[in-house]
Formats: structure tokens, sequence, C-alpha cells
């Protein structure tokens, strides 16, 4: 009962897998395009950025440094800016906060690949249903055929069959160059972000050493206090306890 089902199933043939991949495809070429015109409004001057930094944190700290980025609209210089915006309640401050920025930069880096993957992985598989579902009505065709006609319907519908499995390839292979491929640059983009963060953390510990923010309070001797305990319980002001000491 169950085999009959699927033999009519079968009996739809290869042809929608066709139309399926050729969708497919086109939607991975779209993502393509979408994902290599993001990175490329994305691209930025290490070096160049890198200076800049420097040269606004040596004239203005990181308010200064703010107002030079704020307009950019680049991976690396958002993740910067929020770091510069928390540089004010110091170096620890200012990498968490980046560090929450990066992962959401990264989920929008990475929009789209997770369709490439999938597709470059499991194309060859659908193109292979394809030929399966060919084969199966090839050998469905032969049934009522002369013996010396079989040879040649059998090739010739095989050949169909196959067509599929070479269509799903074609759609598989673009999908995992191009999903490689953004790949690498996203990495490219975090890794500029995170060198200019560094050079940020490292003008801010600096900074920090620099500039110590505790100050050790003075020590009273016990010898004071108890001199300045007996006059008082005598009658003698505070003040001239001192003095006293003093002298």
């Amino acid at each position: 009962m169950l085999t009959e089902k699927l033999w009519h199933m079968a009996q739809i043939g290869a042809e929608w897998v066709l139309y399926l991949l050729i969708i497919l495809s086109v939607i991975s070429i779209a993502v393509m395009i979408e994902r290599a015109l993001y990175f490329w409004r994305a691209k930025a001057d290490l070096e160049t950025m890198r200076l800049l930094l420097r040269k606004s944190l040596e004239r203005g700290g990181p308010q200064h440094a703010i107002r030079r980025f704020k307009d950019d609209q680049g991976v690396p210089a958002t993740i910067l800016c929020e770091a510069l915006d928390a540089a004010s309640d110091g170096a620890d401050a200012a990498e968490e906060r980046a560090i929450g920025v990066r992962s959401e930069q990264k989920f929008r880096l990475e929009k789209g690949l997770v369709y490439l993957g999938t597709l470059g992985n499991n194309a060859p598989f659908v193109g292979l249903f394809g030929t399966v579902l060919g084969i199966i009505n090839a050998f469905r065709d032969l049934t009522g055929t002369q013996l010396q006609m079989a040879g040649s319907k059998i090739m010739g519908s095989i050949s169909e069959a196959l067509v599929a499995t070479a269509v799903g390839l074609m759609v598989a292979l673009p999908a995992v160059v191009a999903f490689n491929y953004f790949q690498r640059k996203v990495k490219g983009v975090l890794t500029e972000s995170d060198v200019l963060l560094h050079d940020l953390l490292s003008y801010l510990r600096g900074r920090e050493a620099q500039e110590p923010t505790f100050s050790q309070p003075e020590m009273v001797s016990s010898q004071s206090m108890r001199s300045a305990s007996s006059l008082s319980m005598q009658g003698v002001p505070a003040h001239t306890s001192d003095e006293v000491h003093q002298r």
C-alpha cells in the first residue's frame, strides 16, 4: 500500500526539481549581490583610521575622537564609537560595551550567509533526488515496452534524469564559493574593529596608570590618639590637645 503511494508520487517526475533549483539559484544570486554591495560600502582604510584615532585621542581625548568617527557608518567605526562613549567609565567599561556591539554587528555581517551555506551543502542532494525520480519513471516507462526497444529508451530516460544532478552541482558550487568568500570578509571586518579597539584600550589603560584615583589617608599615631583622649577627659578642647602634642 505505502509502496504504491510512493510510486504515484514519483510519477510527478523530476521537472519540478529543476524549477526548484532554478528558484534557489536566483535567490542565492540575489544574496550574493546584496552582500557584495554591503561589504563594498563597509570597507575601510585601517591604517588611516588608526592614525586618525591616535591623533584625536592626543588632541582631545575620547570625546574628540567620537566627533571624528560618528559620521562613519562602517562596522569598525560603529564599534569604536560605542567604546569611546563608555571610555569615561574606564577601559573595562569600554571593552564590555565594544564586545556587546561587536556581537550585534557580527550578526548583521553574516546576514544571508546561512542560506548560502545551506544551499551549497544541500543543492547536490536536491539534484540527486530529481535524478532518482527520473530513473524511477524511466523504469516505469519500460513496462510494456518490447525488449529490443528497452536499451535505447532507458538510456534516454536516464540521461534526462541526470540533468537534475548536474543542475544541483551548478547551483551548489557558486554558493559554496560565495559563502567562503563572505565568511573571510566578515573575519576581516571584525579584525579591523579589534585592532582599533585595542588601540583605544591601550590609551585608556595608560591614562589610568598615570592618574591614580585613590589617595592614601594620613595615619594618626596611637600616642596622639591617647593624648587627645586623656586631655578631652580633663576638659581640654581638642584643638588644644593638638598644640600640646606638637610641643
